[in-house]
């Protein structure tokens, strides 16, 4: 945790409280702190920190691999999936959505159902099939590290105003911390929801292991491509 705070120049405290709210890519194991140098240097950039690791602590054990930011399957596990999501209509399913997004503050919360509402007002996010992909314009004021997509599943099918005029079932919420990014995940996801075999799939509501495993198919096609 020491030299952490050392390539950030934070006190330690500091740091402690940062990673117990949430705010820095940090995880704490015991009295070490696990990290993508990657992740946390372009933190850093974003927070107009400095970070400086020398040659020692870069051969430190406790430093993990970095992870791979901009896989789809990462997306959607860090978004976490969520089912029997309640309500009747744009408004009330999104406001439900966002209220189970863990990592946001609640300030950060209302700020995305803002943007969700006021995209939604330009133009539905109902892509058809019953999808419907929900994002702000803009990144947040206080974005996450890494893409994230949240996967509701809802109670009932709702009138989204979907293009093809079809009841929405699904929702992939995507919040991403550059615009780049955004339209990254956004090609990647499209790509797999243009496969009715996926479609007929995310009908059934499935666990979040098997929707990640199938994820991870079409992502590996993809990459194949």
């Amino acid at each position: 945790m020491e030299m952490i705070a050392g390539a950030l120049d934070l006190p330690v405290s500091t740091l402690k409280r940062w990673i117990r709210q949430g705010r820095i890519p940090v995880q704490r194991s015991g009295a070490d702190g696990l990290f993508s140098p990657m992740a946390l240097e372009k933190w850093a950039a974003t927070h107009n920190l400095s970070f400086t690791l020398n040659n020692n602590d870069q051969a430190k054990t406790n430093i993990s691999p970095p992870p791979s930011q901009d896989s789809l399957v990462s997306a959607m596990k860090r978004g976490d999936v969520h089912y029997q999501m309640s309500g009747n209509d744009p408004d009330s399913v999104l406001r439900a959505a966002v209220d189970h997004i863990a990592f946001l503050s609640s300030g950060s919360k209302q700020e995305l159902f803002q943007k969700l509402m006021a995209r939604e007002q330009l133009a539905s996010t109902g892509i058809g099939n019953g999808i419907a992909i929900p994002h702000p314009r803009e990144p947040l004021s206080d974005p996450p590290d890494a893409p994230v997509i949240t996967t509701c599943f809802l109670e009932k099918a709702i009138d989204y105003h979907a293009i093809d005029d079809r009841l929405v079932f699904v929702l992939f919420i995507l919040i991403s911390p550059t615009v780049k990014l955004h339209l990254h995940m956004l090609s990647r996801l499209s790509y797999c929801i243009r496969d009715q075999t996926f479609v007929d799939f995310l009908t059934t509501h499935p666990e979040a292991a098997d929707l990640f495993s199938h994820v991870s198919v079409f992502e590996k096609q993809l990459d194949d491509l």
